[in-house]
């Protein structure tokens, strides 16, 4: 399949996936910004509630290492398309339901139709797109993340008060449906047989099984830690902010619209500086997670003395986080080509990160519950700061594997 070389062409197709993720994200996200509305208004606990959380991860992330084996040897347009409607079932499902048991299980059902979106996504821009502009693509796809978040914040207090809790995922259902008819009409990628072989596989498997098995877990166990706090602090911070300086829940949750505007402008920094200053992702990684330590050292100095502050502070160690997942999700994966599996290391990676998404959804909440907002705030520095020390350390076994 030729390469989009056209600018014109290029920037719409970019546009066209910074969508697709946008309302992939909405109709993800959703669950977690009204999730103090569903706990006060069905009178349900937070743990309980958070559940679904906690299975949709599970899920998700599971969902990616078959999403990205399929979308390597099927059409991946298809698969994305079949993730859409899967999605927008689900959401319209939520409302119905009587009891956070069952809220788990369709949103677990939810979080592997999710899975059918980015690993398929990924070939699809490595195929169309030269290298440098699949660069410049991830992140204008990855604003989509921002830009869904920031709609979901923003619109969540809105619907809730004209509609309550259930017509925040009917909405979202809706648009799910929508992208998914300009999705089919709109994506000129329909051939799934594109493969990136350029060497042996098996002798480059074997190469690469015996000298950096290890590099590869530690990179995993890092971005673990960044979903940790990527999606811990955007699901938490709203109930983190109404329950320590006494908001109401609704404006609590518009808070989290600062949360996005912080990731756009770290995804767009991070990006600058890694094709200008530092070219090595992984120490490129490491000082983007020593920036979010900083950052929860910063909250943790302003806990319960300032809402202002503690919604800076945890925006920006938000935004670091972002950072390091455009890094290490869209920047390592192209480096696997000679193996044919760009979607599936995609996959596995973010894979990688919802296992740290899991166990953020039940486990903040039941740690917050048990040792406060301040012990959770240390947790997140500790976090932030081995995810850098692990990235740093396998920074030149990353740089030699690169060069072989």
């Amino acid at each position: 399949m030729e390469k989009i070389t056209d600018k014109k062409q290029v920037l719409s197709a970019s546009l066209l996936f910074m969508f697709l993720y946008l309302i992939s994200y909405v109709t993800r996200i959703n669950y977690g910004a009204v999730i103090s509305e569903i706990c006060a208004a069905e009178n349900m606990q937070k743990s309980l509630v958070s559940l679904a959380l906690t299975m949709s991860a599970v899920t998700y992330g599971t969902g990616q290492l078959i999403s990205g084996f399929l979308g390597d040897r099927l059409n991946p347009k298809r698969l994305i398309f079949g993730g859409l409607l899967l999605t927008a079932a689900t959401n319209l499902i939520i409302p119905v339901c009587t009891s956070p048991y069952q809220m788990a299980a369709v949103w677990a059902v939810n979080g592997f139709a999710q899975a059918f979106m980015w690993p398929p996504l990924v070939k699809i821009m490595a195929t169309l797109f030269t290298s440098e502009d699949y660069k410049k693509a991830c992140v204008i796809v990855t604003w989509g993340s921002s830009f869904g978040t920031i709609a979901v914040y923003a619109l969540s207090p809105v619907c809730i008060s004209l509609f309550g809790w259930r017509g925040v995922f009917v909405v979202s259902a809706f648009f799910a449906v929508l992208m998914s008819v300009i999705w089919m009409k709109k994506c000129r990628f329909e051939n799934g047989s594109t493969h990136f072989v350029t060497n042996k596989i098996t002798e480059t498997n074997e190469k690469f099984g015996v000298k950096y098995l290890v590099l590869m877990g530690l990179i995993m166990l890092a971005i673990v830690l960044q979903g940790i706090l990527r999606d811990g602090v955007t699901t938490w911070m709203p109930s983190y902010i109404s329950e320590t300086f006494n908001l109401d829940r609704r404006a609590a949750i518009l808070t989290g619209v600062i949360l996005p505007v912080f990731s756009i402008g770290a995804i767009q920094l991070t990006s600058v500086i890694y094709r200008k200053f530092i070219k090595s992702e992984l120490m490129l990684a490491s000082v983007v997670f020593f920036a979010g330590f900083i950052s929860a050292l910063l909250l943790f100095s302003v806990n319960g003395k300032s809402a202002p502050f503690s919604i800076l502070f945890s925006a920006v160690l938000t935004a670091c986080m972002y950072g390091v997942n455009i890094v290490m999700t869209c920047m390592v994966p192209p480096y696997f080509a000679k193996y044919g599996n760009i979607s599936f290391m995609s996959g596995l990676l973010n894979f990688c990160t919802y296992i740290g998404s899991a166990a953020s959804g039940a486990g903040l909440a039941l740690f917050s519950e048990k040792f406060g907002w301040s012990a959770t705030i240390v947790l997140w520095a500790v976090i932030a700061l081995a995810g850098g020390l692990i990235c740093l350390a396998v920074t030149k076994p990353w740089n030699k594997f690169k060069e072989n």
